[in-house]
């Protein structure tokens, strides 16, 4: 049995003729760039997230840009962002002109340890980043609590998180801002790059707009200088129909992740489900020792199953921060999870059949290696 990674084909042929309607409604109106379905995607999506303000950018990383910029941060200020994520939630900070902190993470959630956050901040700091890694909500209680009595912004990198909850409460409009990934890949992906900024500050909405738009007041007066950074209405009428299937399609993830746990239970560590937290399971991580991880991939993609590794390297020991002189013992839980974790196959479509196969081959391999170590 061949398993992949995920099935952006086997999606679209569920809903082929919903996408392509709204490919060829976006084709009869030339509405290529902004335009009704961009708007009307945006006034769904700001719904979805029990917000009153969406902001249609090019791609997820100009979404965390964006909001920075539109929050007045730059040289001289400070970002805290945890030291396990893609490098977009950190190399933004930098392209915005201030500087990132790093912060270790929960060895169990793989997100933000609130209890390593106020240590991390300074006089110059101004903002927490809370990324919801994996589609699991961040801890965000405690974060939002620590960023009042310091006088921080939180902006959500929800970039993985589309449609979860926590505590009965929308990924989205927990923070000051959320910014959305709609790259193929994600719980809600088009079929290119796109990204959003959600937000209750009108302010922020209407600064970030203008700024992903050259800074255009109106056609040929701009009022600073601005990003080219839009949502194109392709992506947007696409995003507009899969958004209708999103709930369906995270409920499924959950009923897989649980079946792939129960199957798993006793081989490898699964991820923890906290009272509370909905989590949308972007990926499914599992954790094995860091030397027979390898093994294991291999071992997998033999039977014909693909996986994937997120995050290699933690963010402070990536050559790109050679500069702030990190070791790896500053940032433990990241490095240690870095070599330990591994993501097996998770979109909605598949079939018990495959999720047994997986769980089975891992119980299998796990299973060959305790009886060479008791031998």
């Amino acid at each position: 049995m061949n398993i992949p990674f995920l099935d952006l084909n086997k999606q679209y042929l569920s809903i082929k003729s919903e996408i392509d309607a709204a490919i060829q409604a976006v084709i009869d109106k030339s509405a290529f760039v902004g335009g009704p379905f961009v708007e009307q995607f945006e006034r769904a999506f700001a719904a979805y997230c029990g917000v009153s303000h969406c902001v249609g950018v090019a791609n997820g990383t100009d979404a965390l840009l964006v909001t920075f910029k539109s929050l007045n941060i730059g040289a001289g200020d400070e970002i805290i962002v945890p030291a396990n994520s893609f490098i977009a939630s950190s190399e933004t900070v930098t392209h915005a002109g201030a500087r990132v902190v790093f912060a270790d993470i929960d060895p169990e959630t793989y997100n933000l340890d609130v209890t390593k956050l106020e240590a991390k901040i300074t006089s110059r700091t101004k903002a927490i980043v809370a990324v919801h890694l994996y589609g699991r909500p961040a801890d965000m209680d405690p974060i939002l609590e620590i960023a009042r009595r310091h006088r921080l912004y939180v902006i959500e990198d929800a970039a993985q998180a589309h449609g979860a909850t926590y505590k009965g409460r929308p990924i989205g409009s927990l923070g000051d801002a959320a910014c959305f990934s709609f790259y193929p890949g994600k719980n809600l992906g088009a079929y290119g790059d796109g990204g959003a900024i959600v937000t209750n500050d009108a302010k922020l909405a209407d600064h970030a707009r203008m700024l992903a738009n050259h800074g255009r007041i109106d056609k040929y007066n701009h009022g600073i200088e601005g990003l080219n950074s839009r949502l194109d209405g392709l992506q947007a009428a696409v995003l507009s129909v899969k958004l209708k299937h999103l709930p369906k399609w995270n409920e499924l993830r959950r009923q897989h992740a649980r079946r792939y746990s129960e199957l798993l239970r006793g081989s490898v560590t699964t991820p923890v489900e906290t009272p509370g937290y909905v989590p949308v399971y972007h990926l499914y991580i599992i954790r094995i020792e860091a030397d027979l991880r390898e093994d294991l991939r291999v071992f997998l993609q033999q039977r014909g199953i693909a996986t994937g590794i997120h995050y290699p390297i933690a963010l402070p020991n990536l050559s790109a921060y050679a500069y702030l002189k990190h070791g790896a013992t500053d940032f433990p839980e990241a490095t240690t999870a870095s070599g330990q974790i591994l993501s097996l196959p998770m979109f909605p479509e598949m079939v018990d059949e495959q999720l047994t196969y997986v769980a089975d081959a891992v119980a299998e391999f796990v299973a060959s290696k305790i009886k060479v170590k008791a031998s």
